[in-house]
This record gives C-alpha cells, structure tokens and sequence, in this order.
C-alpha cells in the first residue's frame, strides 16, 4: 500500500477550486525543455528502504570528510575541536526542541542564551551592540551592506578584492534582486588594494575582510577614517572567528558594523552547515539593525529578566516596515557558540588562537624551503596561500589518493582567472599534527 494523503477526488477540487484543469497546469511557468516527459530511465521506479540506505550509504562513502584524514581546508569554513560538553548540553529538550520565542514571558531560558551569545559577540569584535545572530557569515554581510543603504540612503557598495567571492556573489544577488549596485574591486594577491581612491559621495558602504580571502592581516583604522570623510560605513568581515582571540577587534580599527561566520567555535564543518552569522554594530545604528535582539531588564518584583527589546522582523512587525526578512537566529549554533566560547573563557581563546598562529607558522616556514614554491603572505592567522609550480587543483585532487586534503585551490572560487591556477590556500589549525605537516610538506617536494 502506498501513502497517499490525497484521494483523486481531492485532488479534482483542489485544482477546481484553484482554477485550472490538470496538475500539469501548475507547472507552466517552467520552460518546457525543462520540464521531463517520463520518469528518468536511469533511476529505478522504487526500491525498498534497506536498500536505498545501502544506496546512498555507498554514495556517501566517496566523500572524503576532514575528519577522515589529514585536512589544511579553509577559505571560510575551518576545522576546530568542539568539546564533547558542547554536543551534550545541546541535546538537552529544552534547547534540541525549542522553538522561536514569541512568547517572551515564558522563553526566558532562550532569550537568557541568546542574551548572553549577543555579549560574547559584542565584546569579541569591539562594537557596541549585536543582534541574536543570522544565518551564516555571507548572509550576515549582505544585511549589512542593506543596512548601510538605509542609513547612509545611498545604493552603492565598494567590495573589497579581499572578501571571499563566495560573499560578494551573495551581495552581487541580492543587488541584482533590491536594486543596488556593487562596485567590486578584482582579487590583488601581492599586494591589498587602495580602497580610499574609490570612495565618493556615492558609496554607502566599504566591504572588507580580515584576515582577508588570501589570509592576509590588514588594519584598516586609516581606511575607516577615510569611509567616514565621505559619509559611508565601513563594514568588516570575519569569516574565522578564532582570530579574534588575537588580532585587534574591528571595533577597534573604527569598524561601524562587524560581521563574521562563527562555524569555528561549537560548531563542525558538516559538509557545510548549518553556520551561524555574527553581527555586530555601532550603538547609533541599533534601530536599523537586521534580526533580533534580546535585553535584560527586571520585573515588577526587581528579579532580573529578558525580553526582546528590537525585533524588526517581518514575523514581528508589518513586512513593509521589517528591516530583515531573515527568519531565523541559527538558534541551536548560536548556542553551540555560546557554550563552546564559556568553556575555553577568555584566556583559552587567546591560547587557542596563539596554537592556530604558532602551527601555521611553523608549516609556512616549512614550505617556504621548498624548491618551487612560495608562500605569497608576509603577515597571517592561520591560514595562508602558496605558489606551487604546478596548477593547484590538479595536485589537490591527486594528494586526496594519500588521503590527504592539502587545501583549497583559489582557482576552485575564482575559476575565470588562470593566473591564480597555482596559488593555494593552506589552513592550519589545533587539530593538525606535526607528522601531517611534515608528510604535507614532503609531498610537495616530490612535486620538484
């Protein structure tokens, strides 16, 4: 027997009552060189549970995963140890099942964590304020750069060569569907571009990254003066989170809106997501910030209490008035965040920080002995590119033989630029082990 929910007759008025004559006609819209006569021949027409699982179980054994093998990935998403504690204390109901609160009154363990996710994110990046977090870091950026439009009512976006391309095509969309545009500066990877040429009186906001795309350490103080000259904002990446356990915040470098992926702390890889989105800002601008945000405050008996002081969202409020159509606050990651980063305090951030700069140097030194390749970075975190004398993909693919995942080729998000065919980026974190190095580091000088 199978499941049908609906029954024919159902299902005629429904389509009455819609007003067409077939399902088909729901359809119309999709080009008819699109749309497929028959089921494809190559799939078969059902299968039995146990042996789809056997199906897809064998699908899944051709990943290779960073956890199986050594793994230098990076470029935005980066493999850190997550506390065993992390995982246990998630799965508790009250977090695991929890759903939006809407009912502030009786959600004050949800709001108590989202509360306490918005200080940990405020304080690491040096800013004022920060929302209940977004979607992931790409997302987040976008918001800001929607933001910075509204405050400065203005539609251009400078976009710096450093951010990660995967952030400027999600800008890139969303001007494309808003009405804005974007001026994005091409990839320079010896040297960081001068982004105050460009700035003018049309510019409502200045995107960079730090570390940016190529892992490069830039203090952008003298470029946050120049933004402010001309009336525009300067919004700053973070797409690794556990550098700011050590680099200067960019609140400090006189950031109005920081953004970041927080994945690194309590959260894993996962074949890429769910992430979560940090969003930080100057305290002026609060009332034009995106999501949520939670407050403490006390009730009429003077016990302490948390409430949703802003919450523009469409859900909330009149769609015309939202400022965000984000509909969610990532809150199970957020959590992850939060309890990972109270495990390690502000003293183990910082050590764990200083591990993933110490290791990264120690392999940078390494390879920088290698005939015929050059590590491009002067100053970095813990991710860095190398020139190898060969194309950076070819060999990536074939080092996954070892196994090994030597990295991520730049030619992989840039793939219309052949002269980036042999730079690599090369991520180390507390995870990589000396022998992994040293076998990395020997492989590539077989490549010699």
């Amino acid at each position: 027997m199978r499941y049908l929910p609906l029954t024919d007759a159902d299902r005629k008025l429904m389509l009455e009552r819609i007003g067409v004559e077939s399902v088909d006609d729901l359809f119309v819209d999709v080009p008819t060189a699109a749309r497929l006569s028959n089921p494809l021949p190559s799939l078969p027409s059902h299968k039995a549970e146990y042996e789809v699982e056997r199906i897809i179980g064998g699908l899944a054994a051709k990943n290779l995963s960073a956890g199986a093998c050594p793994s230098f990935l990076g470029a935005g998403a980066y493999r850190h140890h997550v506390p065993a504690s992390v995982d246990h204390l998630l799965l508790r109901g009250e977090f695991l099942t929890s759903y939006t609160p809407y009912q502030p009154e009786v959600s004050q363990g949800t709001l108590q964590s989202l509360f306490e996710f918005q200080t940990q994110v405020a304080l690491l990046t040096g800013m004022d304020v920060a929302n209940a977090s977004m979607y992931d870091g790409s997302t987040a950026c976008t918001e800001a750069v929607l933001m910075a439009n509204r405050i400065t009512r203005r539609g251009k976006a400078l976009v710096s060569g450093g951010l990660h391309p995967h952030y400027r095509e999600v800008i890139q969309t969303m001007a494309d569907s808003t009405g804005f545009t974007v001026e994005a500066l091409p990839p320079s990877v010896m040297q960081v571009e001068d982004l105050t040429a460009n700035i003018n009186q049309d510019i409502s906001c200045v995107v960079v990254q730090t570390p940016d795309f190529f892992g490069r350490l830039v203090d952008y103080s003298e470029l946050a003066e120049a933004c402010h000259a001309h009336g525009a904002l300067l919004v700053v990446v973070v797409t690794e989170v556990v550098s700011l356990g050590l680099l200067k915040p960019p609140g400090e470098m006189g950031a109005d809106i920081v953004v970041a992926e927080g994945q690194s702390i309590g959260n894993s890889l996962s074949f890429g997501g769910p992430h979560v989105g940090l969003f930080a800002c100057k305290e002026k601008y609060l009332r034009q910030m995106p999501g949520r945000l939670c407050g403490q405050t006390v009730d009429a008996d003077g016990r302490r209490g948390y409430v949703l002081t802003l919450s523009t969202r469409e859900q909330h409020i009149r769609r015309e008035k939202a400022t965000s159509n984000i509909c969610t606050n990532s809150g199970l990651c957020a959590l992850a965040f939060t309890i990972h980063l109270s495990l390690l305090g502000e003293d183990g951030l910082t050590q764990l920080a200083e591990l993933n700069h110490a290791l990264a140097c120690t392999l940078a030194d390494k390879i920088a002995q290698v005939p015929g390749c050059r590590v491009i970075n002067e100053h970095f975190f813990n991710e860095f590119t190398v020139e190898l004398p060969v194309p950076a993909a070819k060999w990536v693919d074939e080092m996954t033989k070892e196994p090994l995942l030597a990295g991520v080729p730049v030619s992989r998000l840039y793939p219309d630029q052949p002269e980036l065919d042999n730079l690599l980026l090369v991520a180390v974190t507390e995870l990589n082990q000396p022998q992994e190095m040293d076998t990395f580091v020997q492989l590539l000088k077989e490549l010699s």
